[in-house]
């Protein structure tokens, strides 16, 4: 009984994580990445070059942005004709730009992004779990088939393939699962590891990484009821991320009511562009500035 009560627990957690992950529709850029009309014929008309830049430059000038290319341009898709945002890529398959792309994964026939990367994971931590059950409990028969304990029929090689089957996906999931919890804990993506983000001033490989905690909370949330049920409870919008960049850009400007909060002992920067609410409140747990001593100090400044 107990073993019948955890098998179908493994199961269903497994089918019901793997049906969210196929069946999720990955996120795109909100409205406001995608160029006016005006600014796609200003586009269109300008040659190819600094001129094209300097009409992204103006698009993106009030958007939360601090990613560039290699040569320091602005990340524009042009077949979806959108300024991409921080750690959104355009994915070839599916033929669309996918905010905080992973990767696009033939298994689920499905782009793995911020909208349904909770639920890859927990596929993963569930059909391993249920690999390792299966081959835990068929363990015991394997032996006895080896051993000749097993009836001479037909069924004792089912028990062989069963146990090899099982163990063998266990040894692959195991080194998937235990590679996308390295990149949690790093708050990376698939393709940031191959390519790491570059920002306006530098590369910096760990430049969206606030620590192991603030990163896990990323990914599944606040509430720690939610965290192994595949229910979305991601923090943010996807479209923008809070940074850990110790050295100020100097392209941005400076932090509110004057405050410098790139000191040695603060490890998170306000960005210039203010964060949505529903992920500012990762920076929080630090020390920061308030409502009123950012008053206070602008009136010192003033």
């Amino acid at each position: 009984v107990v073993c019948l009560v955890a098998y179908h627990i493994f199961f269903m957690l497994f089918v019901w994580s793997y049906w969210k992950t196929i069946f999720t529709l990955p996120m795109n850029p909100s409205k406001e990445f995608h160029l006016s009309y005006s600014d796609k014929e200003s586009l269109e008309r300008e040659p190819r070059g600094e001129s094209q830049q300097e009409v992204l430059r103006r698009a993106a000038k009030d958007l939360p942005i601090y990613t560039r290319t290699m040569s320091g341009a602005i990340r524009y898709c042009d077949r979806c004709h959108l300024v991409k945002p921080d750690r959104c890529h355009h994915c070839s398959v599916c033929d669309k730009c996918i905010l905080k792309m992973d990767h696009h994964c033939p298994w689920v026939n499905n782009c793995v992004g911020f909208s349904n990367y909770k639920f890859f994971l927990l596929f993963l931590a569930y059909s391993l779990l249920y690999c390792l059950f299966i081959a835990a409990t068929d363990l015991q028969y394997f032996i006895k088939f080896w051993t000749n304990g097993l009836p001479d029929t037909q069924a004792k090689f089912h028990i062989m393939f069963l146990f090899f089957a099982a163990a063998m996906f266990s040894v692959s999931l195991s080194s998937l699962f235990g590679y996308h919890c390295w990149l949690v804990s790093k708050n990376k993506s698939t393709l940031e590891v191959f390519r790491a983000p570059i920002f306006r001033h530098r590369t910096d490989k760990n430049g969206f990484s606030l620590g192991f905690s603030k990163n896990l909370r990323q990914v599944f949330g606040d509430e720690k009821k939610y965290w192994l049920l595949p229910v979305f409870s991601s923090l943010g919008d996807g479209c923008s991320f809070p940074t850990c960049l110790v050295n100020q850009d100097p392209e941005q400007a400076s932090t509110p009511g004057g405050l410098n909060s790139t000191s040695k002992n603060e490890n998170h920067v306000f960005p210039a562009k203010p964060l949505r609410d529903s992920q500012s409140h990762l920076l929080t747990d630090t020390p920061s500035w308030s409502e009123t001593s950012a008053k206070a100090e602008k009136g010192k400044v003033g």
